[in-house]
């Protein structure tokens, strides 16, 4: 038997300051779809994922945990790797860049750069953004281009590598392969990038020491990209890829924010050392939450296993592979996550099994029934749901997930609707009437058969049920996607007993299950979640109380939140008092929130930064009305989350009447400066 073809795939390199959240998952799992299908396509596949554990943000945070280094990064990748073994995302690599065997590769990679001339010392002074852990073009004091946080002034002995030798080669690469660097977006923008002129690279630093040293320049550890980005060669064999066979790898999976270092600086990198360069680079988008991409710094990130635990992977898999154009950015909300679950799991793929397996039961004593004969719209299901083989197969090969499930979907509607018509669970049990059934049921369970196998790769968990419940010989994962045609279901095979793949759910519930838990997961207090989740409370744009209607009446909200008000006789201290920081804000949007009547989302300046803010006064304010009122805002209240939606502050009301009705405190008579502080 011949060698298996062999394919080589890598999602990023994780860097270990933080905990996974669903953007890292959203990668991880485009990746394991891809393992999945090339498998069932013939192919000796290998994924690799891994943590980068170095850099001067995880010297920072293990110090402020006050832990040595490798302790912390120890919990951290411990920690991921636990998730992707949760999920089901097991890659057949996970590389930590402090493993011995990577600093190895590293090292033997710097080496033969500096052999073939294109490292030299030097001194640098710059700006570097300690949380892109990239040196960038701006002056001291102004923010990082990219991430727009604060930059640092560095000045250091460090070693550059010759990236200005590498424009011409690395624009005639690009030219040769076009298809290079995936989307076109971002082929554009590295060429332009890569048009405008390189300029030589640091590649150590010697201001920091928690970082692989440089042979014989022990002062000299190296900067991370070199490092990083190394792991996917250590995965394979490091300085013996060649025995594996697996280099170059065939698919580098980056988010978009990275491209430049893997497009530009990762070739070069290669192209020095004279090894070979992946066969293509594919950069997908963000996974905005309230229009901003997702990040621990923000604070609106969203943890998986909330929704894995409410309802499981397959759904969170399908959700982000359906709604999400891959190489675009895509919008997480909780609301299109059950409808999707709702809609196309539960009454989509979910009924027609459960109603395929119940029919043939009733009526076929749980076998697959013979047809005799096929009438023609039988003959036209057969002719579209062979058709769609083809195109999902294709749309898979392209990375194009949404067009291949909206194709898939568009089969089972297809199933719904020939059910409907044909009722095959009316009419009596005379031989006309059950040959007829007969034909109309087989037609149904092979056309879930099809369906099952091209869904695989997406839905691992659910269609490897389906495929026992139809008690098809093997294992699913090992069919082979390349031969899968219409006709091949076998009548008598019998049924196993079905289960309910996907029930239904009320969307609030699921909603307040899955958002009580985020709050949980993101409160835990686990050594490695208080290590991650140090200074959390100030940073980004975090949640709130919605209690924002009177901080003396926080159940009218439904939240919870804030602190019960103090008995009128129970006195503070002027210390106790000055904690509280209460500045003038002005308010410069205001919008409803989709599900929460007594809730609007605002966005108010403070002065020194525009802040998101839940307020509970929906049924007392007009939205439009609050533009550009000046309002009381307290500050520094830890941050908190309501129905989805961050917020970082809150605005201070009275409470009026009986039924404590907000009104908000302002200043519409003096001209008071937005920012100012009350005191």
């Amino acid at each position: 038997m011949p060698d298996k073809p062999k394919y080589y795939l890598t999602t990023p390199i994780y860097y270990t300051n933080g905990l996974p959240h669903i953007g890292h998952t959203y990668s991880t799992i485009v990746c394991d779809t891809i393992r999945r299908y090339k498998r069932m396509r013939g192919f000796d596949v290998v994924m690799t994922t891994g943590t980068d554990e170095h850099g001067v943000n995880v010297e920072r945070s293990a110090q402020k945990a006050g832990i040595p280094e490798s302790e912390y990064v120890a919990k951290m990748a411990a920690e991921w790797r636990k998730l992707w073994d949760e999920l089901g995302l097991q890659a057949d690599e996970f590389v930590r860049t402090t493993d011995l065997k990577h600093a190895h590769t590293v090292q033997w990679l710097f080496k033969l750069c500096r052999e073939n001339g294109f490292i030299y010392p030097g001194h640098y002074t710059g700006q570097y953004c300690i949380y892109d852990n990239a040196y960038v073009d701006v002056k001291p004091g102004e923010p990082c281009p990219d991430c727009g946080r604060p930059t640092e002034t560095v000045t250091e002995a460090n070693f550059y590598f010759k990236l200005s030798a590498f424009q011409k080669p690395l624009l005639d690469f690009y030219k040769k392969n076009p298809n290079f660097i995936q989307p076109e977006a971002r082929r554009n923008e590295i060429l332009s990038f890569v048009e405008g002129g390189l300029r030589d690279l640091s590649i150590t630093r010697t201001s920091i020491r928690w970082g692989i040293p440089v042979p014989g320049e022990e002062k000299h550890v190296f900067y991370v990209w070199f490092d990083a980005l190394s792991a996917y060669l250590t995965a394979v064999g490091g300085p013996n890829y060649a025995q594996r066979g697996y280099w170059p790898a065939d698919l580098h999976l980056v988010g978009k924010e990275i491209i430049r270092f893997h497009a530009v600086y990762w070739p070069a990198f290669l192209m020095a050392a004279m090894l070979p360069l992946p066969k293509q680079i594919w950069a997908h988008g963000w996974l905005l939450m309230d229009s901003s991409k997702m990040s621990k710094s923000k604070g609106n990130v969203v943890r998986p296993r909330p929704i894995v635990d409410v309802l499981g992977m397959d759904a969170l898999r399908y959700y982000l592979l359906r709604e999400t154009v891959f190489g675009q950015d895509g919008n997480f909300s909780y609301d299109a996550l059950i409808q999707r679950y709702n809609s196309d799991l539960a009454n989509g793929l979910g009924n027609l099994a459960s109603r395929t397996a119940a029919l043939i039961e009733k009526f076929f004593a749980a076998k697959i029934p013979k047809p005799d004969a096929f009438a023609p719209q039988d003959e036209a299901l057969a002719k579209e749901t062979q058709s769609a083989i083809a195109e999902v197969l294709e749309h898979y090969e392209t990375l194009k997930y949404s067009h291949a499930l909206e194709k898939i979907w568009s089969v089972i509607s297809a199933a719904d609707r020939y059910l409907t018509s044909e009722q095959p669970w009316a009419g009596g049990n005379s031989d006309a009437e059950q040959e007829r059934r007969a034909a109309v049921l087989w037609t149904t369970a092979e056309l879930l058969r099809v369906v099952i196998s091209l869904t695989h790769p997406v839905l691992p968990d659910c269609t490897a049920k389906v495929w026992t419940v139809l008690g098809q010989p093997g294992k699913i994962s090992a069919q082979d996607l390349g031969g899968l045609s219409w006709g091949q279901l076998a009548p008598g095979t019998a049924l196993e007993k079905s289960q309910p793949l996907f029930p239904r759910i009320d969307k609030k519930e699921a909603q307040e299950r899955m958002e009580a838990m985020e709050n949980e997961e993101q409160n835990a207090a686990s050594p490695v979640a208080a290590i991650t989740s140090a200074g959390a409370a100030t940073s980004g744009t975090s949640v709130t109380s919605a209690a924002t209607a009177a901080a003396a009446s926080p159940a009218t909200t439904g939240a919870g939140a804030a602190a019960a008000t103090p008995a009128a006789s129970e006195k503070i201290t002027i210390d106790d008092f000055t904690k509280v920081e209460m500045r003038v804000g002005q308010i410069k949007t205001a919008e409803r929130i989709v599900g929460a009547d007594k809730l609007l989302k605002l966005t108010v300046d403070i002065g020194t930064e525009i802040r998101q803010i839940c307020a509970g006064i929906a049924q007392f304010y007009e939205p439009e009305k609050l533009i550009g009122r000046k309002v009381a805002v307290v500050v520094n209240l830890a941050p908190r989350k309501l129905r989805g939606v961050e917020s970082n502050g809150m605005i201070v009301a009275a409470a009026v009447g009986p039924d404590g009705r907000p009104v908000l405190a302002g200043f519409p008579d003096e001209d008071v400066e937005v920012g100012a502080r009350l005191r």
